[in-house]
C-alpha cells in the first residue's frame, strides 16, 4: 500500500502510543523496530519507526532519525510526524530540537510546530507551559525522573538551547479562533523568522484545529494525539480510503509475563495493584550489579507462565537515587534494561506469548531481546497503548508496551483481561 504518513519515534512506548492513536481510524498501521534494515517494501498507510533516541547523544540521535526519514520517504511518504513523549522529556542538549531542526533541513521545511498535548492523558499546554493533570510539568513527578528530570515547564525556554532558530508561540486564544487563526498567526511568525513554533492545546478540539491548520507543513512534531486528526484530513483529501481496514491479528497461547523498569509514580502504583495477586519478584540494580541475573532466572523459571508472573526494577526516588549514586545514573539504567532484556528472553522459552512491559527504554531492551522487528497495531488497552502482534523465535506473540506514566492503576491486569476479548 501507499505510505501517506511516515513517523520517527523517539522511544518504542512512544511509537506504540503513536501507533495505536493512528489505528483508531481503522486504517492499517505498520510499526517498525529501530531502523529497517532492507528498502521498503509491504508498506501501511500509516508507518512508525520506533527508534531508542530520547537519551542517546546528539549526533547518534540526529543520524539515525535522518536515515528512518530516508527510508520513510523512499516508502512513498510525503508527510512526516517527528513524535516525542508528552511531557517533552530530554536532556539539556536535546534531543527533541537538533533531531527536529535535522529533519527540517533535510525537507527543506523553514517552519514547524511543537504541540506535546494529549489531553486525553491529562497533558495540556497553556501559554506555552506544559500541564501534567493540573501540575506544572516542573512540580511533577516528572521532576525525578532518573533520566529526564524535567525542572522547567515552559516549552520555550526548554526548546531555546536546543536550536539554533527562533522560537516562538501561539497562543490558546488563538487556537480557540481556529485554523484559519493558526494559519494566520503561522505566517506572521515565518515572517519574523520564527522557525519554531510551540502552540497550545488544552483539548481535543484544539488538536483538530491545529492538525487542520498545519496539515500543508512538510513536518509536524509532538505528542501522539496531535497525529490522531491526521487520518480523517488524508482521507477527505482523497489519499486514502475510507473503507480500509486493519488487518486480523493472530491467537496468541496464554502464557503471560509483565516486565516493570519505569519508576514513574503511575507505574509504582500499577506494579503494588499487581503485585498484591500475582508472583512477583524485584530485581535491585545494586543486586545485579555484583550477582548478575542468575537467582532472577531460576526464580522466573520456576513460575508458571499461566500465571502471569511479575519481574520489576520499579523502585520509589530515594531507592533510585541511592542506585544511581553508587552505580551512576547510566550504569545503573543499562543494568536493569540488560536484566529485563534477558529475563523476557528466559520467559518466552518457559511458554510466555504475551508481555506487558512498563516504560520506555525496558520496552526497548526487551523488544530488540526477541529480536521483534516489525510490530501490527491492535486495539487499545487505554488511551496511546494498544495491544501490538509479533513473531519471536518462530512464535506468535502479543506485545503491551506501556509509557510508564500511561494506565490507571489496574493496568496490568486490565490489559491480559483485553487480550481475551473476542
Amino acid at each position: 500500500m501507499k505510505t501517506v504518513l511516515g513517523c520517527i519515534a523517539d522511544d518504542f512506548t512512544g511509537a506504540t502510543d503513536l501507533a495505536g492513536l493512528l489505528a483508531r481510524s481503522g486504517m492499517p498501521v505498520s510499526l517498525r523496530i529501530g531502523l529497517p534494515d532492507r528498502p521498503p517494501s509491504d508498506t501501511a498507510p500509516f508507518e512508525v519507526i520506533a527508534l531508542k533516541c530520547r537519551t542517546a547523544p546528539v549526533s547518534e540521535a540526529v543520524a539515525d532519525c535522518r536515515a528512518a526519514l530516508k527510508w520513510l520517504r523512499a516508502a512513498g511518504a510525503q508527510s512526516f510526524f517527528w513524535k516525542y513523549c508528552s511531557t517533552f522529556d530530554s536532556t539539556a542538549e536535546g534531543n527533541i530540537g537538533p533531531v527536529a531542526e535535522a529533519l527540517m533541513s533535510d525537507l527543506g521545511a523553514q517552519q514547524t510546530i511543537y504541540c506535546p498535548a494529549f489531553p486525553e492523558n491529562g497533558r495540556s499546554v497553556f501559554m506555552g507551559n506544559l500541564f501534567v493533570g493540573e501540575q506544572p510539568l516542573a512540580e511533577s513527578p516528572m521532576k525525578d525522573h532518573p533520566l529526564t528530570p524535567m525542572r522547567d515547564s515552559n516549552l520555550m525556554r526548554l526548546l531555546a538551547p536546543q536550536v539554533d532558530g527562533t522560537t516562538g508561540l501561539i497562543n490558546r486564544l488563538t487556537v480557540a479562533r481556529g485554523a484559519e487563526a493558526i494559519r494566520e498567526a503561522l505566517e506572521g511568525l515565518r515572517d519574523k523568522g520564527v522557525a519554531h513554533v510551540v502552540v497550545d492545546a488544552v483539548a481535543d478540539a484544539d488538536l483538530q484545529q491545529i492538525a487542520a491548520a498545519c496539515r500543508p507543513m512538510p513536518l509536524l512534531t509532538g505528542g501522539s494525539a496531535l497525529a490522531m486528526p491526521l487520518p480523517a484530513l488524508y482521507a477527505a483529501e482523497g489519499l486514502m480510503s475510507k473503507d480500509q481496514s486493519t488487518s486480523r491479528h493472530p491467537q496468541v497461547d496464554r502464557g503471560a509475563v509483565v516486565l516493570s523498569g519505569s519508576c514513574s509514580a503511575m507505574t509504582r502504583a500499577q506494579v503494588k495493584v499487581y503485585a498484591e495477586q500475582s508472583p512477583h519478584y524485584r530485581l535491585n540494580p545494586l543486586d545485579l550489579a555484583k550477582n548478575g541475573t542468575a537467582g532472577a532466572k531460576t526464580w522466573l523459571s520456576e513460575q508458571s507462565m499461566e500465571g502471569a508472573p511479575l519481574v520489576y526494577a520499579t523502585a520509589e526516588p530515594e531507592d533510585v537515587c541511592a542506585a544511581q549514586a553508587e552505580l551512576g545514573s547510566g550504569r545503573a539504567g543499562e543494568i536493569v534494561e540488560t536484566a529485563l532484556a534477558e529475563l523476557a528472553t528466559v520467559a518466552r522459552d518457559c511458554g510466555a506469548r504475551r508481555f506487558v512491559v512498563a516504560g520506555g527504554e525496558t520496552s526497548g531492551a526487551v523488544t530488540q531481546a526477541l529480536e521483534v522487528t516489525r510490530l501490527d497495531i491492535g486495539a487499545e488497552i487505554a488511551p496511546g497503548v494498544p495491544w501490538t502482534y509479533c513473531t519471536s523465535a518462530g512464535h506468535p506473540i502479543a506485545l503491551a508496551l506501556k509509557s510508564g506514566n500511561f494506565g490507571s492503576e489496574g493496568f496490568f491486569s486490565t490489559a491480559l483481561a483485553a487480550l481475551e476479548q473476542p
